[in-house]
């Protein structure tokens, strides 16, 4: 399954561009395109996405992805997690900053 923060990029892609195909999202994911069709699944079986084929596309696996109403509001919960581990993260590192710049003061 994805990280939190590769699930997070794969529905704000999603919303982004309903249209992108499996390679792309793989590729801006920097996962496998196997992975990515592993997770659309879930999606689609979870109901946070709804897939449906383009009717006058030349290509027939040419898929819209549509986030439904419940990927919506899943996508609202995991951006308030990701965003909050982010925050977490930066505080940690300034700390660890202001540290170091209070040893190198008294290292001087």
């Amino acid at each position: 399954m994805l990280t939190e923060e590769a699930h997070y990029k794969l529905l704000r892609l999603l919303e982004a561009n309903p249209s992108a195909t499996q390679r792309e999202i793989a590729k801006e994911l920097g996962v496998s395109l196997g992975k990515v069709n592993y997770c659309l699944q879930a999606l689609v079986e979870k109901g946070h996405v709804k897939a449906k084929n383009f009717k006058n596309s030349q290509n027939k696996a040419a898929y819209l992805y549509l986030l439904t109403p419940r990927g919506v509001r899943a996508k609202a919960g995991i951006t308030a997690a990701y965003l909050q581990r982010k925050l977490d993260e930066y505080e940690a590192l300034r700390g660890e900053i202001e540290e170091l710049k209070a040893e190198m003061a008294s290292d001087t």
